[in-house]
């Protein structure tokens, strides 16, 4: 006598596999909510950065003045020229935030950038201009708003290394808030400080009259 083994059909597999994962995730679900068993099942989040080395240290000769704060919101796009965007391009629109610091170097002052009159009662002193320094985005206020990405950049995504890569777009934001910072009043700013700062300490030295200047 022979024995028929009937052979599972193919749809059926598919939904005993599907089947299957829906018990596990509601296995997984109701133990996570079991009082108890949400730590068995958690994550840990653990330090094991390597030591801070110090790779060089730089004697600062300017005054750090004023620091403004900007933001941005960056809307970077990317189009294929004969592809639509739902099969390649992206789209990130981008909040940045940070600050520029203005400052006035006093690190090149010679004996003619100073005069004081032989009673030690006037002194006048000729800065440079203030500057620029180069913008800092803040990390704890700047984040993605959204991302729009095709087809073909979704697929890239999964086989890349840093598939969240915001480098673009926070170069394009510390881009605009450079420019922003050069049309604000952050450099007249800090040219007022700096003189502020320096007739406060030559008269705290005895000097009455205290004239400051800036120019190339």
């Amino acid at each position: 006598m022979t024995t028929s083994i009937k052979r599972m059909p193919g749809w059926a597999k598919v939904v005993s596999a599907f089947v299957l994962v829906l018990v596990v995730l509601f296995a997984g679900l109701r133990l996570a909510v079991l009082p108890g068993l949400r730590d068995v099942f958690g994550t840990e989040t653990h330090d094991r950065s390597g030591p801070t080395l110090l790779k060089s240290i730089q004697d600062m000769s300017r005054y750090d003045a004023a620091s403004g704060n900007f933001q941005v919101v960056v809307d970077l796009e990317k189009d294929a020229k004969y592809l639509p965007d739902a099969i390649r391009g992206t789209r990130t629109l981008y909040v940045g935030a940070g600050t520029v610091d203005a400052y006035v170097d006093l690190g090149h002052l010679g004996e003619k950038d100073v005069t004081v009159d032989k009673d030690r009662t006037s002194a006048t002193l000729h800065l440079p201009h203030a500057a620029l320094g180069k913008p800092a985005l803040d990390p704890d206020h700047s984040y993605a708003v959204s991302k729009q990405r095709g087809l073909i950049d979704r697929i890239g995504d999964i086989f890349s290394g840093n598939p969240n890569d915001e480098r673009a777009v926070q170069r394009l934001a510390a881009k605009h808030i450079g420019a922003a910072a050069k049309d604000s009043r952050l450099t007249a700013r800090a040219e007022e400080n700096t003189t502020g700062m320096l007739e406060g300490l030559l008269r705290s030295l005895g000097f009455e009259e205290v004239t400051v200047t800036y120019g190339a």
